[in-house]
């Protein structure tokens, strides 16, 4: 696999209590302006996203790839994956607010799998997946998948 690099651009005006901020997907353009603030980061998202959210969209993103190619190297390609991703970031005594959690929650429906072959599939997929290595130096990675019936 060759290289890659993305990049996203970011501005912020004002103080962190008061201020706001723009995320946008500067590589593909697939996103622009994505409003976030301190109170819509840490109390009602009211329309807008948060650096939290946009880590547990990519960490999900990235771990039903790797899903995807564990079943399929596997020769049980799935039909479908549905995968959920909860980031929490807490207090770390001594050490301020960190992440400290990546939970997935993945449903597959998977023709021919059964399930002991979807559980290795599922850690290995997490083993292989870039950002539960990258998240797993700070904080706990945990995965909860399950195979549903066709």
């Amino acid at each position: 696999m060759p290289r890659i690099v993305r990049e996203a651009d970011v501005v912020w005006e004002g103080n962190v209590a008061r201020g706001a901020g723009r995320i946008s997907a500067a590589t593909s353009g697939a996103f622009a302006d994505l409003g976030f603030s301190l109170p819509t980061r840490i109390g009602a998202a009211e329309g807008k996203t948060s650096p939290e959210e946009l880590l547990a969209a990519a960490h999900g993103g990235c771990y039903a790839m790797s899903l995807a190619n564990e079943l399929s190297s596997a020769g049980t390609p799935a039909d479908r994956l549905s995968v959920r991703c909860t980031v929490t970031m807490d207090e770390v005594e001594g050490r301020g607010h960190q992440i400290v959690l990546s939970a997935i929650v993945a449903r597959g429906v998977v023709p021919g799998a059964d399930r002991e072959g979807f559980a290795k599939a599922a850690v290995d997929a997490d083993e292989g997946c870039p950002f539960s290595i990258l998240i797993r130096a700070g904080a706990t990675v945990s995965v909860d998948a399950t195979l549903e019936e066709e």
